[in-house]
């Protein structure tokens, strides 16, 4: 596949919308999970998380990044300062910061899911986002990339990969800093000192 990255603006999110469907993927999420407390979420439904992320999208920055594929949308990966995700900082989950205070400092970003369009699954997307991710968290100033990814999956087009692959944050240099739950590791990439044009081809 020839892929191109885009970062989420308020001009991308037709394709966003397109991409998450008329029910906003994973049961009408629209990436709200690590958004909204569980009760609000409870209450809310699809159209209300959509908008939730409409608005978050045009308020900005870029709270993620497209893949495209001849102009259309085939991958999105949510990628921000942690702050920007609150209920992945919860404590009692596998992605809780590594140190306290982190879950507030703007140059602690994560990685905290993506979403592949079904018939490009298993062809190494996530690979690609994860590249324009680095580069986009490098350009920003962060200092630390996080993900708390899954270690093993029965096939790579399960719907329990939203939160992506060890294996591909390994082979992209993260390194595995705490495991709260057993098959879901914290890992971290430093990104201080490096070159802010990692960036690959995403474009804003």
């Amino acid at each position: 596949m020839a892929i191109s990255t885009e970062l989420l603006t308020p001009e991308r999110w037709a394709d966003f919308e397109d991409l998450f469907g008329k029910h906003g993927a994973c049961y009408g999420c629209w990436c709200t999970a690590f958004r909204l407390p569980p009760a609000v979420r409870r209450e809310n439904n699809h159209e209300r998380n959509k908008d939730h992320m409409h608005r978050r999208v045009e308020e900005g920055p870029p709270p993620g990044i497209l893949a495209l594929e001849e102009g259309r949308a085939v991958g999105w990966m949510q990628v921000g300062p942690r702050a920007d995700i609150p209920q992945w900082n919860n404590p009692a989950r596998a992605s809780a910061p590594f140190e306290a205070r982190e879950d507030n400092d703007p140059a602690i970003w994560a990685i905290s899911c993506f979403f592949i369009r079904s018939g490009a699954r298993g062809k190494g997307l996530t690979h690609q986002l994860v590249s324009a991710g680095i580069g986009y968290a490098t350009q920003a100033g962060a200092r630390y990339l996080e993900a708390c990814p899954m270690d093993q999956s029965k096939s790579s087009r399960s719907t329990g990969l939203f939160v992506g692959s060890t294996r591909v944050f390994e082979k992209a240099g993260f390194r595995r800093m705490a495991e709260r739950k057993a098959g879901r590791p914290l890992v971290r990439l430093v990104l201080q000192g490096q070159q802010k044009a990692g960036a690959g081809n995403i474009s804003d």
